[in-house]
């Protein structure tokens, strides 16, 4: 007796745009695919650039916390905010290398510092240019999140050897006032560009869960897929609620649709790095492992993420291990724990 082997057909919906550009409503139509078809769609452009079961380990410390100016309604290092997160002065340089050095030794391939900023002065440039330089190194991969940057300041980090400059978009440019008055959406865009012509690969992406709807999550993927090019890294984070911010008792989004929204971003920025990274503290490990099918392919790994918990590098080893995937500089000892 003969077994009919029936063939499935996704639906036509295609995997780029004409002319590489991504329309909002496009982006939108990807997220109402049935959530089985999207996945498929994001596996096979997640396959076609990268081992689907790597995942790239980055460490983010904070090496000057609290005291921002800013008004960002979802972050607790605000100065205007009262959410038990004290102004500190920058780390000092050896205990900065002391991190990354520790970082390294458990699996970190990349090492980020981020300060809490509006922009650097001129006399901070020099205290992160010793970072970087130290960092570089030893090997590792380096990243700066220091706010705005000015006329020459992405020069200055490119000349200490740094690799990537992550500035977030957040939202969608109609969603922004909603989230940020002291900043506009242009001068992040400015940012960027300062980034990129100094030659520093970008970081850039977003934060899900701050009361968007669909069609704004949409609008943020659609900014960044359409960024020429568009960015090397691209963090998708899960809004932290931190009480004493506007943003905390936001109504929570829900899982799926936060793994949809990395699906998204996977098969409209095919050769990205996508970041599974605030909020992985929340989620359990059966959505995390969707996260990965859907084309995350890039963690933040350590005890914190800036001031916010982060997954303990135990957990993160052991569920790595459960489901058969490695880093990029090859087994984690999952006995490994940062101080």
């Amino acid at each position: 007796m003969s077994t009919q082997v029936l063939e499935f057909h996704p639906p036509a919906v295609a995997c780029a745009p004409d002319a590489g550009r991504w329309p909002v409503a496009q982006v939108a139509a990807l997220f109402a695919l049935p959530f089985n078809d999207l996945l498929f769609q994001a596996q096979q452009a997640h396959r076609a650039h990268f081992d689907a079961n790597e995942v790239e380990l980055a460490t983010l410390l904070s090496v000057k916390t609290g005291g921002c100016p800013e008004d960002c309604g979802y972050c607790p290092q605000a100065a205007r905010y009262d959410t038990g997160v004290t102004a500190q002065k920058i780390l000092p340089l050896d205990t900065v290398l002391e991190h990354a050095r520790q970082a390294k030794a458990h699996g970190a391939t990349r090492f980020c510092m981020g300060a809490a900023w509006r922009e650097p002065k001129e006399r901070d440039l020099d205290h992160i240019e010793a970072m970087v330089r130290g960092v570089k190194a030893m090997g590792l991969e380096t990243c700066a999140t220091l706010g705005m940057l000015g006329q020459g300041q992405a020069e200055r980090l490119k000349g200490a050897g740094l690799d990537y400059y992550n500035h977030n978009l957040d939202t969608a440019p109609e969603f922004y006032n909603n989230v940020i008055t002291t900043r506009d959406y242009q001068d992040r865009l400015d940012t960027l560009g300062r980034v990129r012509q100094a030659g520093i690969k970008v970081c850039c992406g977003g934060i899900v869960g701050m009361g968007e709807s669909r069609l704004q999550r949409a609008g943020l993927i659609a900014q960044l897929a359409n960024m020429d090019p568009y960015p090397e890294s691209v963090p998708v984070n899960h809004l932290v609620q931190v009480e004493g911010t506007p943003l905390h008792g936001a109504e929570a989004l829900d899982p799926l649709e936060f793994v949809r929204t990395i699906a998204v971003a996977r098969i409209t920025m095919p050769k990205a790095r996508v970041r599974l990274s605030a909020g992985r503290r929340q989620m359990s490990e059966a959505v995390q492992a969707l996260c990965f099918l859907a084309g995350a392919n890039s963690i933040f790994y350590g005890d914190k993420l800036l001031t916010t918990g982060n997954p303990e590098v135990e957990a993160d080893a052991a569920l790595l291990d459960k489901l058969g995937m490695h880093s990029r500089a090859g087994q984690v000892d999952a006995r490994c724990e940062l101080d």
